[in-house]
């Protein structure tokens, strides 16, 4: 299926958006396809120019129309559908023969990193709730029309014994472990602490924060200098709203377990950092994690007056992975659209 608002002028990464990039190389989509040859700068003699891209307007602005799924929610659903780079996105083989991990792989930002994963040469192995077997199989599609393995490992990541399972049967369809990419989250909006059920701020940390540790540690002892492990936090952990006090604290708790554990394993060669996205249009938004009557106006109070598209984090997730990263360990990314942040 085609994003609702395809772009093919639109750069294939995003590492401008991320704060620090190291002066790593963040190769736009024509000059990625360009053939061989040019000046002595390395730039290919016959790759055209990069036309600007005006970030307001790269994307549709809301209003959106009212909308709400119940949870997981599925992409195929939402309007508009999200872009996560199915058309946009193109590869230069920066993780040409990497197997990667990647948990809630089937929408939204996951779904944009296995897209860009195997598009840069690695195999990909994704984690879905069963529920979301629609999506998984769709980002699998696209993972093999790249000439890549794809791994479907459908789960519920709350229990432990499953996300042991996860690492190892990943490890044994992809032949290794070279990227780890915790991303699967839970979010429930709620006014007030006195609305907030123990059963949610439960299932939110089991999902957030008790699966990233439990994936994590099942996963460090199969991996090798050089690997990486990339976990998703949020704006939130530095600017929590109101609404969100469970899933903002998770993400606090996320940032700060990324940056001891890269401390870590640093001396094992085994690199460990955070990507903190603002407000980004993906299921998670529709299936109760924002109060529906604040839908259609979502990311509207940004500076760039719109929300992120999964397919605007991709670049980032690619940078954090590959060899182009090698002394950033410890580090969290941020693209906010202009507020917060680290």
């Amino acid at each position: 299926m085609q994003p609702e608002n395809p772009n093919s002028s639109r750069r294939a990464m995003v590492g401008g958006l991320a704060t620090g990039l190291l002066g790593a190389a963040i190769v736009p989509a024509s000059a990625a396809a360009a053939p061989a040859g040019g000046n002595a700068q390395g730039t290919p003699a016959s790759a055209p120019d990069v036309p600007l891209l005006d970030p307001r307007t790269a994307y549709k602005q809301p209003p959106f129309e009212t909308q709400q799924q119940p949870w997981p929610g599925l992409t195929g659903k939402m309007k508009p559908r999200p872009d996560h780079g199915e058309t946009s996105y193109k590869g230069s083989g920066r993780l040409k023969g990497r197997k990667a991990l990647i948990t809630g792989g089937d929408s939204g930002i996951g779904r944009a990193a296995a897209i860009a994963y195997a598009r840069e040469g690695a195999d990909v192995a994704i984690n879905y709730l069963p529920a979301e077997e629609a999506d998984a199989r769709e980002v699998a599609d696209l993972i093999r029309a790249a000439g890549r393995k794809a791994v479907l490992i459908p789960g519920d990541l709350k229990d432990e014994a499953f996300c042991r399972k996860l690492v190892a049967d990943a490890a044994r369809d992809l032949g290794g472990l070279d990227i780890v990419v915790n991303n699967a989250a839970r979010q429930f909006s709620r006014k007030s602490i006195l609305e907030l059920t123990t059963a949610e701020f439960d299932e939110t940390y089991k999902t957030n924060v008790y699966a990233t540790f439990w994936v994590t540690k099942a996963a460090v002892p199969l991996l090798k200098p050089g690997a990486t492990i990339i976990n998703t936090t949020s704006v939130q952990a530095y600017d929590p709203s109101e609404n969100l006090l469970d899933y903002a604290s998770t993400k606090a708790a996320i940032m700060n377990f990324s940056k001891g554990l890269a401390k870590q394993l640093a001396p094992k060669g085994i690199r460990v950092n955070a990507v903190a996205p603002g407000p980004f249009w993906t299921p998670l938004q529709v299936t109760g994690g924002q109060p529906p009557e604040k839908l259609p106006e979502f990311g509207a109070d940004s500076p760039l007056q719109r929300p992120g598209q999964p397919a605007e984090l991709a670049g980032v997730y690619v940078l954090l992975a590959s060899n182009e990263s090698s002394y950033a360990t410890g580090q969290v990314y941020a693209a906010v659209g202009g507020a917060g942040g680290p």
